[in-house]
């Protein structure tokens, strides 16, 4: 295996953009798969199974917990998110990065797992609180009460930025999007997540084992 997979988490409160550069990092490279989360709420227009989410019974994803089978999980207006663990776990093995679009709870779930150690966490801010009200209403998704109730919690939210390990100011798309795909490239490089270097190093002992002393003298 040339290297590990990577966790990528990207967090931020509603509205600063994850969900945007998350698809953007998708384009970037399609060997990145991204984590289908479960979830209680109900299918918007347009959502399919298994494809946006995996839409379960309260009792379903009760009985997903209970069995060990999420990764992480948390709950959010009313109702239950989480990441099958299964998943993730096969594609870390096999070398491929897993994108998780994902609130403060769940990415701390995450770096306190048996996989920490191969996550990136990055989280996203907003220039500024009004731009932050714009942006959740310009979707027209939500109701007032529901964007009222979303920009409370967005200052508990961004109260969590020191738990990650970059924090990018999304106050331009296409420049954030750029600095992302820096981070993760430079990432991806990292020690541990190139188990093949220890044989690499192996070998070039060996070649010098095989040289005698003259050789290496200049």
């Amino acid at each position: 295996m040339a290297r590990r997979g990577l966790l990528i988490i990207l967090s931020s409160p509603s509205g600063a953009g994850k969900s945007t550069l998350a698809k953007r990092l998708m384009l970037w490279d399609d060997a990145l798969s991204f984590s289908v989360s479960a979830t209680t709420r109900a299918p918007r227009a347009g959502e399919l199974d298994g494809r946006e989410y995996y839409f379960r019974s309260r009792d379903e994803f009760a009985a997903m917990i209970a069995g060990g089978e999420m990764l992480e999980h948390a709950e959010v207006f009313g109702n239950f998110y989480g990441s099958p663990a299964a998943p993730v776990q096969a594609a870390i093995t096999e070398g491929r990065d897993v994108l998780f679009d994902i609130d403060w709870q769940g990415g701390q779930q995450i770096r306190n797992s048996i996989l920490g150690k191969h996550t990136l966490s990055i989280f996203i801010l907003p220039p500024s609180i009004p731009e932050l009200e714009r942006r959740l209403r310009s979707r027209a998704q939500d109701s007032d009460g529901v964007i009222a109730a979303r920009m409370r919690k967005s200052r508990d939210e961004i109260s969590h930025w020191p738990e990650y390990d970059y924090v990018l100011v999304n106050d331009d798309l296409d420049e954030t999007e750029e600095r992302l795909k820096t981070i993760v490239s430079a990432e991806r490089m990292r020690i541990s997540q190139q188990p093949s270097l220890v044989e690499t190093v192996r070998r070039l002992n060996h070649e010098f084992e095989e040289r005698n002393d003259d050789d290496l003298r200049p």
